[in-house]
């Protein structure tokens, strides 16, 4: 039995596993440990390595009925081809690069990224991979970066920490007419506030540690395979994995090297945990996107305060994209103090938020960025991303939004 497409989004979600068919009618699937599986005959062991059968597991290390069932519930949320889970959000943005590019390839990407997946960019130019990085807020300058030898392009919906966002569909556009893989990381909105298949993606990341988990208690990562991209297309699909259907060839290479060879394997009870985690997304979204919205609104008319970045507000750069493409902001929000001495005073003054790293909690977290996250990329990095010494980062969590208010107004008095 299968869940009607017409359904909503968490009606859908909240029944996966019950209608998936869960043991003994268990309304969440179970918790599988076991690292190995057995088969009566060795050819059907034999068509799951070799990809031939349909479902199936070998050795837990790319995957079990538990991560099978978080997998298939995160390709409803995106209406997709397929998914593959990992350990980390970061596991699965290094299978993407480190299976699907090799030395010589070109890859566009936004200069406005997570801190470790900038990290990771410099890793790629070390290995050969050829990276230009453009300010994709308009898909001109993603135009004029791409070559003959560009086999990717790689965005983030809302940009961590500057909430910048690109031209989605402008950019899904062009890479839809050069033929180029289009791979957009979409943990800040989450599947519920957008879909990156609408934009033509042919892959979308998830770090399932944030949004989709929500609660800061288990670590992973997605990637889903939207099924829009023509894999038949791809220079970098290995021979062993061009069987059958074009549609499965870019999870199966991302399975055997990201999950058996490169082993960022996300264990059962993590994908337990994320897979409880999902049910209340939406919830979670809607709640966090109103604090945050109104959070951000208040910030911006204080007078200790420079900037405020929140894709919901008329003053935001990218506003237009933002109210076009998203059901609300997300809970991700950052703004500057006028008096750049003032970030930490301030940071420690509050007493609500949560002097952590980390996103998405069920709580605010607050971080100086300049000074932690981001202090390892440089002043000058840190400037072409449009990151202020006295930026601050917030991740809005389920507190009362009278109560953040509050907080920040008696933590600002003195600013």
């Amino acid at each position: 039995m299968t869940t009607p497409q017409n359904q909503s989004f968490t009606t859908q979600i909240v029944h996966a596993d019950r209608l998936g068919g869960a043991e003994q009618g268990a309304i969440h699937q179970p918790i599988h440990t076991s690292v190995q599986y057995g088969y009566e005959k060795v050819e059907d062991l034999i068509a799951v390595f070799q990809g031939t059968a349909k479902g199936g597991f070998n050795y837990a290390r790319q995957g079990t009925p538990t991560t099978a069932a978080l997998e298939a519930k995160i390709t409803k949320m995106e209406r997709g081809h397929g998914t593959i889970v990992f350990s980390t959000g970061m596991a699965g943005i290094c299978a993407v690069f480190l299976t699907l590019l090799k030395a010589g390839d070109h890859l566009v990407a936004s200069q406005f990224v997570f801190g470790n997946t900038n990290s990771v960019l410099g890793t790629l130019a070390d290995l050969g991979v050829e990276v230009t990085t453009v300010d994709v807020t308009d898909a001109a300058n993603v135009a004029a970066a791409l070559r003959p030898n560009t086999r990717m392009v790689f965005v983030e919906t809302i940009a961590n920490p500057g909430t910048q966002i690109p031209d989605l569909e402008g950019i899904g556009a062009l890479c839809q007419q050069r033929g180029v893989l289009y791979v957009v990381d979409n943990t800040v909105a989450s599947p519920y506030l957008f879909r990156a298949a609408t934009v033509g993606a042919g892959l979308v990341v998830n770090s399932l540690t944030k949004s989709i988990g929500g609660l800061g208690d288990a670590l992973g990562g997605a990637i889903t395979d939207t099924g829009l991209y023509d894999w038949s297309r791809y220079p970098n699909i290995f021979a062993a994995y061009r069987k059958g259907d074009a549609k499965g060839w870019g999870l199966q290479q991302l399975r055997k090297k990201g999950l058996r060879d490169m082993g960022g394997t996300l264990s059962s009870h993590a994908a337990h945990q994320l897979a409880l985690g999902a049910e209340t997304l939406a919830l979670r979204m809607d709640r966090t996107s109103a604090t945050a919205l109104a959070l951000a609104q208040w910030l911006e008319a204080h007078p200790a305060i420079a900037r405020v970045h929140y894709p919901m507000l008329p003053s935001h750069p990218q506003h237009a994209f933002a109210k076009k493409h998203l059901k609300a902001g997300s809970w991700l929000l950052s703004f500057e103090l006028r008096n750049p001495d003032q970030c930490l005073p301030v940071c420690n003054r509050l007493q609500l938020p949560i002097k952590a790293t980390g996103l998405a909690d069920t709580r605010t977290l607050i971080i100086p960025v300049a000074h932690t996250i981001f202090w390892e990329a440089g002043p000058a990095v840190r400037a072409t991303m449009g990151i202020a010494d006295s930026m601050i980062r917030l991740s809005v969590g389920l507190e009362e939004a009278e109560d953040l208010l509050a907080d920040f107004e008696q933590a600002l008095a003195g600013a």
